[in-house]
């Protein structure tokens, strides 16, 4: 029976872990704190910044580290002896029947006051078993509200540079319909004087006209994104709008991954994951000890007359002491069904926590594939663009002088569209890639320390909406 106290060890993950990243060196970490402000965008810092403060699903998250605060506290009471008070007075008839005998009823009265108090015996330390347990509930509350911040986070830099992409997609759409409408008026000029035909004005317009119906659509991702925005920051989006910038501004930084087990630290998911286990096997134990004798100690005492005035003597004085000894014998299979039932979530966890660590050093692998692929896709596309808007400078001229026909020029002005619209799309991605090699280390959650302090209540601002201008 004794054996039944000693506790399991706590199950490790069993994974190997390799020297390097494949993507990467052996070179230390970045230290990435605000890693955000490192695009530099002042508005966008500013964006993350009030986002932090007022985001709705980051308050939330907070609201649960306090619920988890209060499960603890709960969870440890039990380690305390329970003292109660009580004071009662009463009035009451007595029959006059008693005895066979019949008699006038009695009046009487009674007062007493005492305090009672009751102890278990953490002599197996289930209760302790069960505090630790609520105790890694919160510490998990702690990282998920991590996790949930740096989501958070992420999903406003993403917002932005949505923003800012549909805006230069935009702004290259408008200049193409300039530069549609200017040959058209130069078809339209020499079909006036008879060296163009109603054909080639056709055709202009068409492509004048394709290239209007592009915008729409642009416009419709450019106030998406705005009021994804608003709710990320938790503000209502109508008058919400964001300073004016272009991708071309922005810089696109790289982080070096440091070694593979350090990411262990640095992700809070996989610190969530961690307590979620320490947990699950804090419970294990406890239900085991649910196995073993329940020893339980009360004790009363007070004072109790008849009278008011009498009370307050000695002779008035009551107490009792008790023990009792509580042994399960037969419950059904209740108890050892609790067993088996924390062992297999236990185990569910371990194998979370398993994946967790594989899918953490997945994502960084990726990610580091993804920043070095989209800059070498960036640059090529760089040259795409300055080569098309050459040839289109000279198909524009020689349209001008005659020696080509309208579809040679037709032809590099399309190209030159698409390859400026996939230049943007390219540097979107590259600024994209960072963003989630950010995600993939951790972001700005550093040394294995929730970023949670001092248990600061979240509040949410109404802020102004030309607050965001420049």
């Amino acid at each position: 029976m004794l054996a039944g106290c000693a506790a399991e060890p706590m199950p490790q993950a069993g994974i190997a872990l390799a020297a390097r990243f494949d993507g990467a060196g052996q070179q230390p970490a970045t230290d990435i704190t605000r890693w955000w402000s490192r695009f530099g965008s002042a508005t966008l810092t500013r964006l993350v910044d009030r986002a932090d403060a007022d985001n709705f699903d980051v308050a939330a998250a907070a609201a649960r580290i306090e619920q988890a605060d209060a499960q603890a506290r709960i969870a440890g009471a039990p380690l305390l002896p329970a003292i109660s008070g009580s004071l009662d007075a009463g009035r009451a008839q007595r029959s006059g029947t008693a005895g066979g005998r019949v008699t006038s009823p009695s009046l009487g009265n009674s007062f007493s006051g005492g305090l009672a108090a009751s102890y278990q015996l953490d002599l197996w330390g289930r209760n302790r078993d069960l505090l630790r347990a609520a105790e890694n509930q919160g510490l998990g509350a702690r990282f998920a509200f991590d996790t949930v911040r740096l989501s958070t986070q992420v999903a406003v830099v993403n917002a932005y540079l949505q923003l800012a992409a549909a805006r230069d997609r935009l702004a290259i759409a408008e200049g193409n319909v300039g530069s549609a409408e200017r040959i058209l008026g130069v078809i339209r000029e020499r079909l006036g004087a008879g060296t163009a035909s109603a054909l080639d004005r056709a055709q202009q317009e068409g492509l004048v006209a394709q290239q209007r119906a592009a915008i729409p659509p642009l416009r419709q991702n450019l106030e998406t994104a705005r009021n994804t925005l608003a709710l990320l920051l938790g503000r209502p989006p109508e008058g919400f709008s964001v300073a004016a910038t272009s991708l071309r501004s922005l810089r696109a930084p790289v982080a070096r991954p440091g070694l593979p087990a350090s990411l262990l630290l640095r992700r809070p998911d996989l610190r969530l994951a961690e307590a979620q286990l320490a947990a699950a096997d804090a419970n294990l134990e406890a239900s085991r000890k649910a196995l073993l004798p329940a020893i339980q100690l009360t004790g009363q005492a007070g004072l109790q007359s008849a009278a008011l005035n009498l009370i307050l003597r000695p002779e008035s004085t009551i107490w009792s002491l008790a023990a009792g000894l509580t042994q399960p014998i037969f419950d059904g299979g209740r108890l050892r069904a609790e067993i088996a039932l924390n062992e297999a979530q236990r185990q569910e966890l371990l194998e979370s926590y398993r994946r967790a660590i594989v899918s953490a050093l997945v994502d960084v692998e990726n990610a580091l594939v993804a920043v070095r692929e989209s800059a070498a896709r960036e640059q090529a596309q760089s040259v795409a663009v300055a080569r098309a808007r050459e040839a289109f400078g000279f198909a524009e001229q020689r349209f001008r002088e005659g020696t080509i026909d309208l579809q040679s020029l037709l032809n590099t002005q399309s190209t030159l569209f698409q390859s400026q619209d996939a230049l943007v799309q390219a540097q979107l991605a590259r600024l994209q890639a960072s963003v989630g090699l950010f995600q993939a280390l951790g972001g700005d959650f550093v040394g294995g320390t929730s970023l949670y302090a001092a248990h600061a209540p979240i509040r949410v601002t109404a802020v102004s909406a030309d607050e965001e201008a420049p």
